[in-house]
């Protein structure tokens, strides 16, 4: 359960949208990373008494290297200036009947402004939705999509197999300016809109962002247990349900790498697989890049063929992709590994993303061969 840890801020270091890096000397006189997040627990200041859940940091999970700070018990944030009765700012409440769940005004509640538009809305009208199962993926997809349509407007759905707050994810803080918006829904919170499912997300980034293409991931911090099933992006099958239900337009970015060293991940991660394969019910549209090396896409053809009757196999040319790749604002990263040391990974989201922006009218159809 819970290993609490108690200290004083020694040292405020980085900071990013959402999220505050300190260091923390706890009191048997050792010192501790941790992070805030100013919107759940104030602005934690040196010399401030902490509260932290050290748990798993002490246990090498995956929490960035982070203790989290619980309480800044002694300089507690005022309430919220709305009267305590008052639904006016939202009573969506997002990690439920936990110690910190956080109430919020979902995009479609009856204080919203869009309230009105959502209750109307039964579609996302054909709109391209690239469905990927680790967060990483994210900024690769958005290189993609930008190689072919610079000015497309592109919603982020981020899901809640992750970390919940997306205040969590540099790597979101540092794609602003290169998104429409970003929508947590489920559990997850800290979006530029709530969402209580999926499916009301969907369609808040259609007929709110007013989106050209969307993209659905979950936030970092993925939890798996090695084995088929226990994975949290195993969700992504479920996207191509809502997608499709909702009348846009799945496609699918494969987890493809030569360099995972972990054989139920290279080629076709088994995950994709599973979630493509047994868990989707709807077609999709499955993306693989060209450009492979010729044993690598040998092994990805052998591994889709399978899925062919039930989903839409489709070939990119990723021609100028890997330069897109490295014009992306944020560090490319993926288990560790980043863009030259798991190109194919990176490639694959990036021939997703170029797939998705051709489906849409912001894009001019790629010239006819000669």
């Amino acid at each position: 359960m819970v290993r609490w840890r108690a200290g004083v801020v020694a040292t405020l270091r980085r900071r990013w949208a959402g999220a505050v890096e300190l260091d923390v000397e706890l009191t048997d006189g050792t010192s501790m990373r941790a992070l805030a997040y100013p919107e759940l627990v104030g602005e934690p200041e040196p010399g401030d008494r902490v509260l932290l859940n050290a748990g798993a940091l002490l246990m090498g999970l995956g929490t960035g290297g982070y203790a989290m700070v619980v309480a800044v018990p002694d300089r507690l944030p005022q309430d919220p200036p709305q009267a305590l009765d008052s639904r006016d700012a939202g009573h969506l409440v997002k990690a439920r009947y936990t110690p910190l769940q956080p109430i919020l005004l979902g995009v479609d509640e009856e204080a919203s402004p869009h309230r009105e538009v959502l209750a109307a809305a039964e579609d996302l009208g054909g709109l391209p939705v690239v469905t990927a199962d680790l967060h990483s993926a994210l900024p690769a997809i958005l290189a993609g999509i930008r190689a072919d349509a610079p000015h497309a407007r592109v919603a982020y759905l981020l899901t809640d197999g992750g970390a919940l707050p997306a205040w969590f994810s540099r790597t979101l803080a540092g794609l602003r300016d290169e998104l429409a918006g970003t929508i947590s829904v489920g559990q997850a919170f800290g979006g530029d809109l709530e969402a209580s499912t999926l499916h009301s997300g969907l369609l808040a980034a259609r007929h709110v962002l007013d989106a050209d293409i969307a993209v659905v991931a979950q936030g970092p911090g993925n939890l798996g247990t090695g084995t088929r099933w226990g994975f949290s992006g195993v969700a992504v099958g479920e996207a191509v349900n809502a997608i499709a239900a909702l009348g846009g337009r799945p496609v699918g970015s494969l987890r493809i790498s030569a360099a995972d060293p972990r054989p139920r991940h290279q080629g076709v991660s088994h995950h994709s697989l599973t979630s493509y394969g047994r868990v989707a019910l709807a077609r999709a549209e499955l993306v693989a890049p060209d450009g492979l090396d010729p044993v690598l896409a040998a092994e990805v053809d052998a591994a889709l063929a399978p899925l062919a009757d039930r989903h839409t196999l489709v070939r990119v040319d990723d021609t100028g992709l890997d330069a897109a790749l490295r014009r992306s604002p944020v560090p490319l990263s993926t288990m560790g590994r980043g863009l030259d040391a798991d190109h194919a990974y990176f490639l694959a989201a990036a021939a997703a993303g170029r797939y998705a922006a051709r489906l849409t009218s912001t894009t001019p159809p790629p010239p006819a061969a000669s």
